[in-house]
């Protein structure tokens, strides 16, 4: 017993001998790293082998002698744990088998990702604030990095989209509604979800993704229909329209009434489901006086009205499906009709279409693009009475009119100008009337959203080249091309025809503007060329003048100046030197007589500055003089006390009556007695000349 004591360990240390080994199992590595070395050593006993059994990870490891690596670079994503199955074989038996883990530990290396790049849902618009329209499970994002969390982020796209939703939390990606939806101001919405696998943008490393969220915003009904033109109080409500109309008495109309301020009609408050609307009188129609189009809302009368009366009928407008029903007020009012022909309140009409229309297409007023153009003539002593009033077209096949508007009846291709004539027949008094509507062919524009109680976006029209059409029976675009010659033709309305239509980049009434303003401008240079021409060379014009004076005639009319007894000017007073004087339009103060002038006389032939009196042929007084003398047949050049001053000039040509009644006066202290007891004296005639 004791030899077997003594014998054991030395067995056990021999069978230890005899078997492979490694001095460590179990490893750590990160993903997306290889380590360089070996992972470890194994001691082989003398006369064995090691080999990796069938169990080890496939293509994991390879053994190079008795050293274990590692052959791939791990990825967490794919394997978690690696195993080596180490045998050790003597011969063909073997004879220890050893394991080797490799423990693979998770980096973050992997992005996000949504199960969707585009989400969109419905969401009906009478949806309760705070509810959860979209829950967590349907947006989450998924991540391989077992260890990341996430963090969302809803970003806006539609501008003001953020003030409706939210998410429920940072890490949880629900979609909660925070305030009550309007279809008719926004029927959809996009956000873009952003998601991180960190939480701090700047950390490294750090993964992102997106995703587009579009939310469609489900009309419900909510509001009842509307009368129209309606009054909006807030998008729920609006104050619905009341009509009236007048109807002559003893006449039955035959078509239906023209209301104001237009046609009954009635649309659903829910223009996205758009319900058809029925009509009917509810009350005011006890006697059955008027009837309703339940489909059109045209009112019509079944009977005549025999004295004048007032009928108010409450009308009513319900869907079609019964869910909601309006109200509303229509006045009619019977009364007498005198004969007097209509009249329309213009007498040209601007409308516009867009280029491309089909027939039916409603013409647009110029003035008002959003609104149809209405054409309706008055009765001067019964201006309601438009129902007894019928319209038509009657040159221009290109358009109709379905009662007070004018509709298309073909395609019109080409951008341009068309004339019609609309005539205007009174059924019951038989007087008619006609005017002129100017309707322009413009390039349709874009339509641009705008948010708007109805939800709508209005249509402009570019006005661009437009060609002009040939007035007459058949207006049909014509192409721009060389003038014809020729007669031209002339509209109903008056204008000419134009022989073949010209590429006109502006309209007649831009044109004409611009022609006004152009003559404006011409006529102010002119004004201070003269001027400028007065100031610098008036002296010399002067002075020059005196020669053509004497060879003109001394009696002739200027048509520009009044009558004697309708003048209302006088030449200013001689007391204050200056620029030359125009007319004053009082008459100055009696200046007190002045000596005559020295001036000695000369004979005409010695200088061009002497006017022959009209006493003699011999007789010379000399026209330069410091006193304004209004003797008639006679011109001067009258200076101020300072001989340098500017000279006023008086061409006094009085007709020969008065020239003789003038020679009378014998001198001309005379003359500046006469002038001083008669104001009037200087005043001159219709024939007379004042500078």
């Amino acid at each position: 017993m004791g030899a077997w004591a003594l014998l054991l360990p030395l067995l056990m240390a021999t069978a230890q001998a005899q078997v492979c080994s490694v001095s460590n199992a179990i490893f750590e590595v990160q993903e997306n790293t290889n380590p360089s070395g070996p992972l470890t050593d194994i001691d082989v006993p003398a006369g064995q082998q090691v080999t990796l059994g069938p169990s080890s990870t496939p293509y994991a490891f390879r053994i190079q002698g008795t050293q274990l690596f590692l052959n791939i670079t791990p990825d967490y994503e794919e394997n978690t744990m690696l195993e080596a199955h180490l045998e050790c074989r003597s011969g063909s038996t073997v004879v220890t088998q050893l394991r080797v883990f490799v423990f693979v530990l998770d980096i973050n290396d992997n992005p996000p990702t949504f199960p969707f790049e585009v989400k969109v849902e419905n969401i009906p618009e009478d949806t309760k604030v705070n509810t959860t329209v979209i829950p967590g499970t349907e947006l989450e994002a998924q991540d391989l990095d077992k260890d990341d969390i996430l963090f969302y982020t809803l970003q806006e796209v539609t501008p003001g989209a953020s003030n409706f939703f939210s998410l429920v939390g940072t890490n949880l990606p629900a979609l909660r509604l925070d305030r009550t939806l309007d279809f008719h101001t926004w029927q959809s919405m996009t956000f873009r979800l952003l998601v991180r696998d960190t939480q701090g943008e700047n950390v490294e490393p750090s993964h992102t993704a997106t995703a587009t969220l579009v939310l469609e915003v489900q009309p419900a009904d909510l509001r009842p229909p509307w009368f129209l033109p309606c009054a909006y109080s807030d998008p729920y409500v609006c104050i619905n329209a009341e009509y009236r109309e007048a109807v002559p008495t003893g006449h039955k109309l035959p078509a239906s009434l023209i209301l104001r301020p237009g046609p009954i009609h009635a649309v659903d408050g829910d223009r996205g489901i758009n319900q058809r609307i029925l009509y009917s009188i509810m009350r005011g129609q006890e006697d059955g006086t008027f009837a309703i189009d339940t489909d059109s809302g045209n009112l019509t009368m079944t009977r005549s009205v025999p004295s004048p009366e007032t009928f108010t009928l409450l009308v009513k407008g319900e869907q079609a499906d019964h869910a909601r029903y309006s109200v509303t007020w229509v006045t009619i009012e019977a009364r007498n009709a005198t004969g007097s022909p209509p009249h329309f309140p213009e007498s040209r009409y601007h409308g516009t279409v867009a280029r491309g229309s089909g027939a039916g297409v409603e013409v647009k007023d110029a003035t008002a693009p959003a609104q149809p153009l209405r054409i309706w003539a008055q009765d001067p002593d019964f201006p309601d009475l438009n129902s007894a009033i019928t319209y038509r077209i009657t040159n221009n096949t290109n358009f109709r009119m379905d009662g007070e508007t004018v509709l298309t009846t073909a395609l019109l291709a080409d951008v341009g100008v068309f004339y019609a004539e609309v005539e205007a027949n009174n059924t019951v008094t038989a007087g008619t009337a006609t005017t002129v509507v100017e309707i322009q062919v413009l390039e349709r524009e874009e339509p641009t959203p705008t948010a708007s109680p109805s939800g709508g976006s209005t249509e402009t029209l570019n006005p661009g080249t437009s060609q002009t059409m040939t007035p007459g029976p058949s207006r049909t675009p014509q192409p721009s091309g060389p003038p014809q010659t020729g007669g031209g033709s002339t509209s109903g309305d008056g204008e000419p025809g134009v022989s073949q239509a010209e590429d006109r980049r502006f309209s007649v009434v831009d044109m004409a503007a611009l022609g006004g303003v152009l003559g404006a401008l011409l006529l102010l240079a002119l004004i201070a060329l003269l001027i400028l021409v007065h100031k610098h060379y008036g002296q010399r014009l002067k002075c020059c003048s005196g020669k053509d004076l004497e060879s003109q005639p001394l009696s002739f009319d200027d048509q520009a100046f009044v009558a004697p007894q309708e003048a209302n000017w006088a030449p200013a007073p001689h007391s204050s030197p200056g620029p030359t004087r125009a007319a004053a339009p009082e008459p100055p103060e009696p200046a007190p007589p002045e000596p005559p002038s020295t001036a000695a006389p000369r004979p005409a032939s010695e200088s061009p500055e002497v006017a022959r009196d009209g006493d003699g042929p011999a007789a010379v007084r000399s026209i330069l003089t410091k006193e304004r003398r209004p003797e008639g047949g006679y011109k001067a050049v009258w200076f101020g006390e300072d001989i340098g001053a500017e000279a006023d000039v008086v061409v006094l040509n009085t007709p020969a009556s008065d020239a003789a009644r003038t020679a009378d006066s014998g001198s001309e202290a005379s003359s500046d007695e006469d002038a001083d007891e008669d104001p009037h004296a200087d005043v001159p005639g219709a024939g007379s000349t004042y500078v």
